[in-house]
């Protein structure tokens, strides 16, 4: 069990741990997981971590098939400026290695922002704190559990 798996079990919400085989060459982990889950890419949502101009980290949440928007994830968290955060940070404050962050059972609660086309499904899949390891549930519940707001954070590629 990872800290994601516990974190929506505690919640009782309903979930399901989808597993695959990671393939430590791949390119994308978003992509990979889509691809060996047979599903929409579009379905399947990053979990990326930046720096706001203020210092602080926050949470954006945003389909594997598209880029976060730098620009509209800083009007989402208020501030004038975001950037992707330096890697040990990400590290240090999820408590998860790149690849497999989870925005559920992170060590810090950082405020969160989940892109709204998650809202077009009925369920998406987010990492579930470990490369090859997914979890499914609804939108409204990932927002519950991280204290999240929907806003229109990414860009398509």
């Amino acid at each position: 069990m990872t800290p994601a798996i516990n974190a929506a079990k505690k919640a009782k919400i309903p979930y399901t741990v989808h597993q695959y085989v990671h393939d430590p060459a791949t390119g994308s982990y978003g992509k990979e997981a889509a691809e060996k889950l047979g599903l929409d890419e579009a379905r399947v949502f990053k979990t990326l971590v930046v720096e706001l101009d203020d210092g602080s980290l926050a949470v954006g949440i945003i389909p594997v098939s598209a880029m976060l928007g730098m620009k509209l994830m800083a009007k989402a968290a208020g501030v004038k400026k975001a950037a992707m955060a330096e890697k040990g940070a990400v590290e240090r404050s999820t408590g998860y290695v790149l690849g497999g962050v989870s925005p559920l059972g992170q060590k810090k609660r950082l405020p969160t922002f989940i892109d709204s086309s998650a809202t077009d499904y009925p369920t998406i899949f987010v990492s579930a704190g470990r490369r090859g390891l997914d979890i499914e549930l609804k939108p409204a519940d990932l927002a519950s559990l991280t204290g999240a707001k929907f806003a229109a954070i990414r860009e398509e590629k």
